[in-house]
């Protein structure tokens, strides 16, 4: 959207307002997309044309104006030209009018107005002010303001066409550097944070686009966030990416595994201590608190802490005051808290292993990461993704997964979520060596198990009487690629070609079975081939 303020302030439109004012006695006016006339109601506003003036004084003088602006937008509605000459409000005066487009799209239009003809007779301009005396302006009045309009012809009435398209032109100009200055300051705030950039926290699922939405509500905030998932969802990734996304991101982010420490430790890790203040403490040491202050304290498996630590956490939380082991004076910080956990508080809090009024104070706001099982449909876009970024660190030209391996991967329930996932791929690269394609043979054997074992399960939950008409001769590889296709043939016909409702029942993932589909040629359209429709 055009700023049109921005472009009446601009010292280019402002000198071409003025010499099309001063010379040809014509006020420019700016109408938006919508039709909507810019700024002329300003009460500021200087009007160049008499005319103009008393027209608009007048209290139906807006009303005027816009049925003339109705006229421009209707002949650009169904015409392609540039420009357009047209008959104002009152017969005999006209206005010219100039198309502002802006990579191929309209964005408004840029009117000079109004002016007469040097065709114009006495008795045109005395219908004119007929016309004006009609609509209640007094005679008088109007035969001064038209006395001042000026008549066009020859040069004089090329040059004011040209300026007016001149003016236009800089709307365009100025709108189309507005909008690439703007795209640059994105970009270079996005390469400041690319590393936590959420569109690297890679997902297109619905899922997942939830999970952004949120994200992008919660990073300015300074609430106290809590994230839970499963172990390898990218619970410090997410962390790191409100961190980096919010008024904190030019101070420390922090981050401690809870579960990595004992209570004394961890008490020391978190608050720091003093010098003496146990064998060992040969002198003072800043907790990461402290170290965090002003910044943000990614505090990761918390379900982890002793009810001890829990009601120091509490109290830090609450009056954002500590106490280093060994100190006998409190400290003061100013930390974003960002908590994590992949277990169930809730009933650890029924279980009296885990404080509630600690529960309520990190989960202020809860981001809930989906497991990768979840989420099926990611699962490709994350393996190009770590593929791609495996062979550019290596210096390997870019490989590519064969369609089978795919299925594979997709039959996997990745109980490690996406660190498994990006594991199993930079596996892979180093497996296939020179190979350019990754092939199934190259996986892990708890991948190709998993898929065997879903494939069993999908025999053990089919229909009776479904291996009737199977060919029992022959290799084993084909009579179960038979059996799958007939299973995925009358299942989506079942189903209604309801793909999320089958991939449910065979036990395999909507993704998987779309490439089933594909890769046997069972869509309605193939069906409808095959059955002579």
């Amino acid at each position: 959207m055009i700023d049109w303020k921005a472009i009446k302030d601009l010292h280019t439109t402002m000198s071409l307002e003025k010499i099309i004012g001063n010379w040809y006695g014509l006020d420019i006016i700016y109408a938006d997309t919508q039709g909507r006339v810019q700024l002329i109601q300003d009460p500021n506003y200087s009007f160049k044309s008499p005319l103009l003036k008393l027209q608009m004084a007048h209290s139906f003088g807006h009303d005027w104006l816009e049925v003339d602006v109705e006229k421009v937008f209707e002949f650009y509605n169904s015409s392609h030209e540039m420009s357009f000459e047209f008959n104002a409000f009152f017969p005999g005066t006209y206005g010219y009018s100039h198309k502002v487009e802006v990579d191929g799209e309209f964005c408004g239009v840029v009117i000079a107005y109004p002016y007469f003809k040097d065709t114009s007779t006495s008795e045109e301009l005395a219908n004119v002010v007929h016309k004006m005396v009609e609509c209640g302006i007094d005679a008088e009045d109007a035969k001064a303001a038209i006395s001042k309009v000026k008549k066009f012809s020859g040069r004089f009435y090329t040059e004011m066409k040209e300026l007016v398209a001149i003016v236009a032109d800089e709307v365009e100009t100025f709108h189309s550097e507005i909008s690439k200055r703007e795209a640059r300051i994105m970009d270079l705030n996005s390469e400041l944070g690319n590393k936590y950039r959420y569109h690297n926290i890679i997902g297109k699922s619905k899922k997942m686009q939830q999970v952004y939405h949120l994200l992008s509500k919660v990073a300015n905030s300074e609430s106290t966030i809590m994230i839970q998932g499963e172990n390898g969802t990218g619970k410090e990734m997410v962390a790191k990416a409100i961190h980096y996304n919010s008024p904190r991101k030019d101070a420390v982010f922090s981050a401690v595994n809870c579960s990595a420490f004992n209570d004394n430790l961890l008490d020391s890790e978190l608050f720091g201590h003093v010098k003496g203040a146990f064998t060992g403490a040969i002198k003072d040491k800043k907790g990461v608190f402290e170290v965090a202050n002003g910044g943000t304290l990614f505090l990761d498996e918390i379900g982890d802490t002793s009810p001890s630590m829990q009601v120091k956490l509490l109290r830090i939380l609450q009056e954002g005051t500590y106490m280093p082991v060994g100190a006998t004076t409190p400290k003061k910080v100013s930390v974003r808290v960002i908590a994590a956990t992949n277990k169930n508080l809730k009933e650890m809090i029924a279980k009296g292993e885990f404080r509630e009024d600690l529960y309520y104070r990190i989960n202020v706001i809860n981001v809930a990461l989906p497991a990768l099982r979840e989420r099926p449909e990611d699962i490709p876009v994350l393996m190009d993704f770590f593929l791609q970024k495996r062979c550019e660190e290596a210096g390997l030209p870019l490989k590519t997964f064969s369609k089978k391996c795919l299925e594979k991967m997709l039959d996997h329930t990745w109980p490690g979520n996406v660190r498994e996932l990006q594991n199993e791929v930079e596996r892979l690269v180093v497996i296939a060596g020179d190979d350019k394609t990754i092939t199934p043979d190259m996986l892990s054997a708890r991948i190709l198990e998993s898929g065997e074992s879903n494939s069993g399960h999908q025999r053990s939950h089919s229909s009776g009487g479904v291996l009737k008409g199977i060919n029992t001769n022959g290799s084993l590889k084909d009579a179960l690629e038979e059996l799958e296709i007939m299973m995925i043939r009358e299942g989506l016909k079942r189903c209604a070609f309801n793909k999320s409702k089958l991939a449910k029942e065979l036990g395999i993932s909507r993704a998987g079975l779309i490439m089933k589909v594909e890769k046997y040629g069972l869509d309605k359209r193939a069906l409808k081939r095959a059955a002579g429709e």
